[in-house]
């Protein structure tokens, strides 16, 4: 067998893993409730060590437990959720207003309930995509307790030395001081099966978190704990969905509410009726390209660029500056609507208009001619995750409806920003894609991007061009996969979770639904957030930091210069006036008679 025929073979294994795995959990949450650690769980166990995705690194080995994995993982559930033996998700059912003090992940924007010493109650309304995720991960949890399990024990089933040194720890009878914290990282490495340095590594990355999730040696304890109990006392862990989650999967309730709550605003304020720009990004850098260098000249003065700026507000300890740039913004037109319809996506609507009154600097330009004539309304949405995309987009290019009225939105622009893992280059590259292919699926959606390499070639930054995976789940995903797609004729240069999601929702509502007149201009750019290909180069290995500044900002000056700086037009002769397709009356009730 060729070299180019086996990868294909181990790219078809792992595809079935995938298949499978998705299957199942889509049974599970049909079912209601499984215990991961025995049979009705085992197939997602084996599913995901037989795919051994490239994020949970040494899951595979039996006798290491992963640090990095660990370490990723537990930034992305609710704090305390190690030592908690039953895991109920459920829809949004008025926790919120309980009284039960709300957790959210330090890396992942969902409520989360600690009902008691044993409950964790996560919320989920982001689709099914938010499921698979939560489920991948507590089963590599389940998977890594089990490694924690064995390598505390002796070999006649009795607690080691080791470990009963950690749970001295842990119950705080052995106090943590500068003197002994070097034996209890020794403790700790032969439990993990790591060495000294690895473990020191791993629990100092924990500590920068403190207060959102639980240190290494709690993280560590109490998942042995749980899996010894489940071993030696019958006391099995379990995830359950509610009745109300299941109903409610699959449609549209959080992104219908989230999108009205937008068209109302814009109807009260007048701005339905403007050309609109929807901009999918962060909530930081749209903003501060337009007001920073305003807001902040009297302290960096007039020749620093925004990206300079970027980093100056990045800082930690720069929150007054960051309250200062919001404060002008909302003074020069930009107003802010918090995400209270469950998608944790927050909006910020500018009116480009007052921006005419702001002094803008650096490379960004304004043609005010434009800017007065067509009167542009720029529409903010922060990410979407997975199958939100599709969603909240799909939601929010439908016409607008009052009691006499249906309003349909002048759609100008769509331009999406986001983070990817690249196949080729590093991290803080560019990716421009020209297809999006449906990871699984028979799926692709050829794209007429607006924006082409050229556009970035002069940011001294790394810039691909092609089509990129939109994949199911970004923890799924192992280097026999990856390495198809790159080197097959499919050429991939990156994989997100969300692109094939939103152009499934602007050809359903464009081209199908005829909700909004085209044409409407795609933009689409993103930049490396790891390199799953890499070794340690994967999202696990940690974040971009001030890495991610400068493509951030490249990519949004460059949305930014399309819609507020588009080429001064040509003088043409008059047309015939366009019939106003913005609004129409509804057509009467039908008769009885």
């Amino acid at each position: 067998m060729s070299f180019n025929d086996l990868q294909l073979s181990r790219a078809r294994e792992s595809r079935t893993a995938i298949e499978k795995l998705y299957v199942e959990m889509r049974h599970l949450v049909n079912r209601g409730v499984y215990r991961p650690m025995r049979s009705t769980g085992k197939v997602i166990r084996e599913s995901l060590l037989d795919l051994s995705p490239e994020i949970y690194g040494s899951m595979n080995v039996p006798e290491k437990v992963e640090l990095n994995g660990l370490v990723y993982v537990i930034d992305r559930l609710p704090m305390g959720i190690e030592s908690c033996r039953f895991i109920h998700l459920i829809s949004e059912e008025g926790y919120a207003d309980s009284g039960f003090p709300v957790i959210i992940p330090s890396a992942r924007r969902r409520n989360c309930y600690r009902l008691d010493d044993e409950r964790m109650y996560i919320e989920v309304t982001r689709g099914r995509s938010e499921i698979y995720d939560i489920l991948t991960h507590l089963t590599f949890l389940y998977i890594e307790a089990d490694k924690v399990k064995k390598n505390a024990l002796n070999e006649e089933d009795e607690p080691a030395e080791e470990w009963l040194k950690l749970e001295e720890i842990v119950k705080g009878t052995l106090k943590l001081n500068d003197d002994n914290q070097k034996n209890a990282y020794a403790y700790l490495s032969k439990i993990l099966g790591r060495t000294f340095e690895e473990t020191r590594l791993a629990c100092e990355r924990l500590a920068r978190q403190k207060g959102k999730n639980s240190g290494l040696f709690e993280v560590v304890y109490w998942l042995g704990k749980l899996a010894m109990e489940e071993e030696f006392e019958e006391k099995a862990r379990e995830i359950s969905f509610s009745p109300t989650l299941r109903e409610r999967i699959g449609h549209h309730l959080y992104g219908e509410r989230w999108a009205q709550n937008i068209k109302d605003f814009l109807f009260e304020n007048k701005l339905l009726d403007r050309p609109i720009h929807i901009i999918s990004a962060n909530m930081h850098s749209i903003m501060n390209c337009l007001y920073a260098p305003q807001a902040l000249r009297e302290y960096f003065g007039s020749k620093v660029s925004v990206i300079e700026l970027a980093r100056e507000l990045s800082k930690e300890e720069n929150g007054k500056l960051r309250e200062r740039v919001e404060t002008l913004a909302q003074s020069y037109g930009m107003q802010e609507l918090e995400a209270h319809a469950g998608t944790h996506i927050n909006v910020q609507i500018i009116d480009s208009l007052k921006l005419l009154d702001l002094e803008i600097y650096g490379k960004l330009k304004l043609n005010r001619e434009a800017i007065e004539r067509e009167k542009p309304v720029i529409l903010v949405m922060d990410y979407a995750f997975g199958e939100q995309a599709y969603e909240t987009l799909d939601e929010l290019l439908k016409s607008y409806h009052t009691e006499n009225e249906e309003f349909r939105m002048e759609i100008e622009s769509i331009s999406v920003m986001g983070k990817a893992g690249i196949l080729e280059g590093g991290k803080g590259d560019l990716m421009i894609p020209d297809a999006f292919v449906f990871e699984g699926t028979a799926d692709n959606y050829p794209l007429n991007n607006e924006f082409k390499k050229a556009d970035f070639e002069s940011s001294e930054l790394g810039v691909y061009e092609g089509p990129m995976i939109t994949v199911l789940g970004t923890s799924l995903q192992n280097r026999d996969i990856l390495s198809y797609f790159k080197r097959s004729s499919w050429q991939a240069i990156g994989l997100e979770m969300e692109g094939a999601h939103y152009q499934k929702a602007i050809q359903s509502q464009v081209h199908i639904r005829k909700n909004v007149d085209g044409p409407v201009k795609m933009r689409y750019a993103y930049y490396a957030s790891d390199n799953p290909l890499e070794t340690g180069g994967t999202l696990a290995s940690g974040s971009l930091g001030m890495t991610g500044v400068k493509p951030a900002y490249v990519i949004s000056l460059r949305i930014l210069d399309k819609i507020l700086n588009p080429p001064k037009q040509k003088p043409v002769s008059p047309a015939p006036t366009k019939a106003n397709h913005q609004h129409k009356k509804k057509p009467a009730a039908p008769s009885n008679s």
